[in-house]
C-alpha cells in the first residue's frame, strides 16, 4: 500500500513537472516514427524522420493553438527550403561553402524580429545540419528529394502532436510559467528572509549579490509568462481561465513589487534591533511566505488549491506585538526606524493578503487589463527590427558573423580532414558557439564531457544489449531523455543524444564506426566555436558596460517618476506604471547578467570585478528603496505634504538622470558631496503626513545610494 501511494506521489509530480508534456510528446513521436516505418518496411526512413521529429520539437514555442498553426506553417517552410538548399548545393563544395554562412547570417538575423522567430531560426539551422548527416550515408538515397522529404514528414508528425496537444490543453503552458514564477518568488523570498537575520559579522554584501541573482531569475519567468499570455489573449478581451491567469499574473507581479521592498538598511535594522525578536519574527514570516508560494506553485501544476500555512496569521499577530513593545522601551527607538517596521508590518500583511485570496476577473479601468505586446504589429516593424540591428554595435549582429564564419571554418576543416561523419564538427559548432564568451566556454565543456560520456555509454550498449529491440526502446528512452535535460544540465542531455545517435546509425550497421568520428568531430567543432568567440567580433561585455550601468538608473529613474505621480494623482496600475516597473526590473537583471558574463571572461578583459559587484548590491538596494514607494502608493491629502513629496521625488529623479547621463556619454563622474542633495529635499520630520514622511525617508535612501553608486562608478573608473 506505501509503495503504491508512493508510486502515485512520484506519478503526479511528474505529471506536474514543466518538461513531462514536451517530453511525452517527444515520446509519442518517436515511437510513432519507428512502428510506422518497421511496419510498412521503411528502415531506411525511419532516421531522417527521427531527426526531423527532434528538429521540430527544437523549433517550438508555447503558443496558443491558433498561434501553433502558423508557426508550424512557418517552420516547415523554413525547414523545407533549407533541407532542399543543403541538398542541392552539397555535392558543390565551393557553392555550399558560400551559402553556409549566408544562410546562417540570414537565420541568425531573422531572430531579431521576435523570440519566435529566434527559435525558429535555431531549430532550421539544427535541421540544415541533419540534412548534411542524412547525406553522409554508406548508402544515400538515389532520389535527391527524398531524404528532406523525411526530414520534413518527422518535422509534419510531431508539429500536428503538438498542435493536437495544444488544443486539448490550451492553459498548461499559461500554468507551468505561472507555477514558474512562483517558484522563484520562493527563492526570492528565502534570499530576503537571510538579511534580516540580525547576527554580527554576516556577510551582507554577498547576501545582497545572491538576492540580485535571484531576481534575474524572478523577472526572467515574469516576461516568459507575460509572452505566453499576450499569445493567448491577443486582441480580444481576456475571458474564462486565461482572465484569471492574467489576474494572477498581475499578483505576481504585485508581490514581487512588495518582495523586493527594502525600508532601510538590513544593516542599521539588524545593528538597531540586535537585542529584539523583532527581525527573527520578520525572517521567520517570509520564510513561511516562501512555502506559500511553493505551495501556489504546485497547486498550479497539478490543478489544485492551494492550501493555506495555519500558523501565518499568528506569525504575524505575534510580529505586531513586538513592534509596540518596542515603542515601549525606554529609551525608545529612533521614529525613523519605528517607521520602516510599521511600513515593513504593512507589506508583509500585504503580501500575505495577495497569497491568501484568489484573484477573480474584474472590471479595470482602461489599460489595466493590457499587456504589452513584444511582437511586431506589422510587416514593416518586423523589418525594422532587422534593419536596427544591422550594425557591428549590435550584439546579434556580432553573434550572427561569428557563427557564419565559425560555421564556414568548420567546413573547411571537413573537407580538409575527412568526408565521412564530418558534419558533427558543424553541428558541435553550432550549438556551443554562444552570443557571449562565459556561455560559450560553459557549453563546450558540458558538449565535450557528455560526448565522451555517450560514447562509453553506446559501447557499453551495444555491446551488452546487441538486440535490434532493445535499442529502438533505448533510441527512444535517449531521445526523451535529452529533452528532459537539454534547459538545465546540457552535460546530460549532450550523454543521451550521443548515446541516440550511436544506436541510431547502428540501425545500418556502423555504429562502432561512428564513435571515435563523434568524439572527434566534437573536439574540433568546439575548438572552432572557442576560437570564434575570443577572434571574430569579440563581444567583451566590459565594452558595452557604461550603457548597461546608464541603463539601470535610467530605468529607475522612470520607475520613481511613475511612482512619485501616483502619490499626487492616486494610485493607478496601468499600463505605463508596469511597463516602467517591468524596465526597471529588466535593468535590474541584464546588469546581473552582464556582470555574470564578465566574470567568466579572461582576467585581461574583466574591469574592476569587485567595484562593478558592489555596484550590483547597491543598485539592487537602490531598487529595492524605489520598490517600497511603489509598494505604497497611496494620494497624499495635504498639499503641503504632498508638494513637498513632489520636490523631492523630482530631485531624486533628475539625480539618477543625470548620472545616468554622465555614464552614458562615458564622462568622467565629478565627485560631489554627498550631503548636498539631502539637504535640498525636505526632510521627514518637517511634514504632518505619515505617508509624507515614509516617502520622504525612501527618498532619502535613495539619493544616498544614488551617491554610494556615484562613488563606486568613480572607483571602476579610475580602475
Amino acid at each position: 500500500m506505501l509503495a503504491r501511494l508512493s508510486f502515485l506521489h512520484y506519478w503526479r509530480r511528474l505529471q506536474g513537472s514543466d518538461r513531462f508534456a514536451e517530453c511525452l510528446r517527444v515520446l509519442l513521436a518517436l515511437a510513432g516514427v519507428i512502428l510506422y516505418c518497421l511496419l510498412r518496411g521503411h528502415a531506411s526512413a525511419m532516421i531522417p524522420a527521427m531527426l526531423g521529429v527532434i528538429a521540430c520539437a527544437l523549433a517550438e514555442t508555447e503558443d496558443h493553438w491558433r498561434s501553433r498553426v502558423v508557426t508550424l506553417l512557418m517552420t516547415l517552410l523554413c525547414f523545407a527550403g533549407v533541407a532542399f538548399a543543403v541538398e542541392w548545393l552539397l555535392p558543390w563544395p565551393m557553392a555550399f561553402a558560400l551559402a553556409l554562412p549566408l544562410m546562417t547570417f540570414v537565420l541568425v538575423m531573422l531572430g531579431a524580429v521576435s523570440a519566435r522567430y529566434a527559435t525558429i531560426a535555431g531549430g532550421t539551422l539544427i535541421l540544415a545540419v541533419y540534412t548534411m548527416i542524412g547525406m553522409d550515408q554508406p548508402h544515400p538515397p538515389s532520389n535527391p528529394v527524398t531524404e528532406p522529404l523525411q526530414l520534413l514528414a518527422g518535422a509534419l508528425a510531431y508539429g500536428l502532436l503538438s498542435l493536437l496537444w495544444s488544443m486539448l490543453s490550451p492553459q498548461l503552458a499559461v500554468r507551468q510559467a505561472l507555477a514558474r514564477v512562483f517558484d522563484s518568488l520562493a527563492d526570492y523570498l528565502d534570499g530576503k528572509a537571510a538579511l534580516f537575520t540580525p547576527v554580527r559579522g554576516i556577510d551582507r554584501d554577498a547576501l545582497l549579490l545572491a538576492l540580485a541573482m535571484r531576481n534575474e531569475q524572478v523577472v526572467e519567468a515574469l516576461n516568459d509568462t507575460r509572452i505566453v499570455l499576450i499569445d493567448r489573449i491577443g486582441m480580444r478581451r481576456p475571458r474564462g481561465a486565461t482572465a484569471a491567469r492574467l489576474q494572477l499574473y498581475f499578483k505576481a507581479q504585485d508581490i514581487h513589487e512588495r518582495v523586493s521592498s527594502s525600508h532601510y538598511p538590513h544593516a542599521e535594522l539588524a545593528e538597531a534591533f540586535y537585542h529584539s525578536d523583532v527581525l527573527f519574527r520578520c525572517e521567520h514570516i517570509l520564510r513561511l511566505q516562501a512555502q506559500q508560494c511553493r505551495r501556489h506553485a504546485e497547486a498550479l501544476r497539478l490543478r489544485r488549491t492551494a492550501a493555506d500555512i495555519a500558523n501565518l496569521c499568528a506569525a504575524q499577530n505575534d510580529l505586531r506585538a513586538s513592534i509596540e513593545a518596542l515603542r515601549q522601551y525606554r529609551p525608545a527607538p529612533a521614529e525613523s526606524l519605528l517607521r520602516s517596521l510599521d511600513a515593513l508590518l504593512r507589506n508583509i500583511v500585504a503580501i500575505q493578503v495577495l497569497l491568501e485570496n484568489e484573484p477573480a476577473p474584474t472590471a479595470s479601468a482602461e489599460g489595466e487589463d493590457a499587456l504589452q505586446n513584444p511582437g511586431p504589429q506589422s510587416l514593416r516593424e518586423a523589418w525594422h527590427r532587422i534593419g536596427i540591428q544591422l550594425t557591428p554595435r549590435s550584439p546579434r549582429f556580432r553573434h550572427a558573423v561569428r557563427l557564419a564564419l565559425a560555421l564556414m571554418a568548420g567546413y573547411g576543416v571537413l573537407q580538409l580532414l575527412h568526408t565521412r561523419h564530418g558534419y558533427w564538427i558543424l553541428l558541435t559548432t553550432l550549438l556551443v558557439c554562444q552570443p557571449s564568451y562565459g556561455a560559450t566556454l560553459a557549453r563546450m565543456l558540458q558538449r565535450v564531457a557528455g560526448t565522451v560520456a555517450g560514447v562509453i555509454v553506446g559501447w557499453a550498449v551495444l555491446h551488452l544489449l546487441p538486440s535490434a529491440s532493445w535499442q529502438l526502446l533505448l533510441v527512444v528512452v535517449s531521445g526523451v531523455v535529452f529533452f528532459a535535460a537539454r534547459l538545465r544540465r546540457y552535460a546530460t542531455a549532450t550523454t543521451a543524444i550521443t548515446l541516440f545517435v550511436v544506436l541510431c546509425f547502428n540501425q545500418a550497421g556502423n555504429g562502432y564506426a561512428v564513435m571515435w568520428p563523434r568524439l572527434l568531430d566534437t573536439l574540433i567543432g568546439a575548438g572552432i566555436a572557442a576560437l570564434s568567440i575570443y577572434l571574430v567580433l569579440p563581444d567583451w561585455q566590459g565594452r558595452q558596460l557604461h550603457q548597461v550601468l546608464a541603463n539601470t538608473l535610467r530605468s529607475d529613474a522612470r520607475y520613481l517618476q511613475q511612482i512619485i505621480a501616483q502619490y499626487v494623482h492616486g494610485k493607478r496600475d496601468d499600463l505605463a506604471y508596469r511597463i516602467a516597473r517591468r524596465e526597471a526590473h529588466n535593468a535590474d537583471a541584464a546588469l546581473s547578467g552582464v556582470l555574470a558574463n564578465m566574470l567568466r571572461e579572461p582576467d585581461r578583459q574583466r574591469r574592476g570585478s569587485e567595484e562593478l559587484l558592489r555596484f550590483l548590491t547597491l543598485a539592487h538596494t537602490m531598487l529595492g528603496h524605489i520598490s517600497a514607494l511603489g509598494a505604497h502608493r497611496q494620494s497624499i491629502d495635504g498639499a503641503p505634504a504632498r508638494d513637498g513629496v513632489t520636490l523631492a521625488g523630482n530631485l531624486a529623479v533628475s539625480r539618477l538622470e543625470q548620472l545616468a547621463d554622465t555614464l552614458a556619454a562615458n564622462s568622467p563622474v565629478a565627485a560631489g558631496n554627498a550631503d548636498a542633495a539631502p539637504a535640498a529635499m525636505p526632510q521627514a520630520d518637517s511634514v504632518d503626513d505619515e505617508t509624507a514622511q515614509m516617502v520622504l525617508g525612501q527618498l532619502a535612501l535613495i539619493l544616498a545610494q544614488r551617491d554610494r553608486l556615484a562613488a563606486v562608478t568613480r572607483a571602476i573608473q579610475l580602475g
